[in-house]
């Protein structure tokens, strides 16, 4: 058994499949924004007020560390999880990471409507789409290096599970 790693741009869908992928095959599901709030009691946003992007994605590195050890769990990773420090190479190294590829005008369509508010989202919101555009393409690196790579508009966890267990 083995851990994933739901990996892509904010709005892609990770939290939400993840959670019924969990469920679907018993494990602890696991979103990592989430882990960090009640680990160190502030929101996201606060945590970027506090100490900003670069004092965050230290706090995200060692989040995703503790999460690591951890065994059958799907992890929801923020956005940029994947794109900093060594974090891709302990996604690897501890489950199988799957890609939620999307363009960014279907990625701007989701996130403008989205109830959650998103520190960077909130930073960039007059240039929403030019954001999206070229924050995913200095990502895309990163994302590419997943074990699977899936684009599949409104897929259901049955699809992610075949598409993970085809031989």
């Amino acid at each position: 058994m083995s851990n994933y790693y739901l990996i892509g741009f904010m709005g892609a869908g990770k939290t939400t499949i993840g959670r019924k992928l969990a469920s679907k095959i018993n494990y602890q599901f696991i979103d990592l924004d989430d882990y960090i709030e009640r680990r160190y009691k502030h929101t996201i946003t606060s945590i970027f007020n506090l100490v900003g992007e670069e004092g965050f994605r230290k706090i995200e590195n060692q989040a995703l560390q503790e999460v690591a050890l951890l065994k059958n769990v799907i992890v929801s990773t923020g956005g940029g999880t994947p794109c900093f420090f060594d974090n891709m190479d302990i996604i690897k190294k501890n489950g199988v990471s799957i890609y939620l590829k999307y363009t960014p005008k279907f990625l701007y369509k989701r996130l403008v409507n989205a109830r959650k508010e998103r520190p960077l989202i909130k930073k960039n919101k007059e240039n929403l789409l030019e954001y999206i555009t070229d924050t995913l393409l200095l990502r895309e690196e990163y994302y590419m290096k997943a074990d699977y790579k899936i684009e599949k508009i409104n897929i259901s966890t049955k699809d992610i599970l075949e598409f993970i267990t085809k031989p």
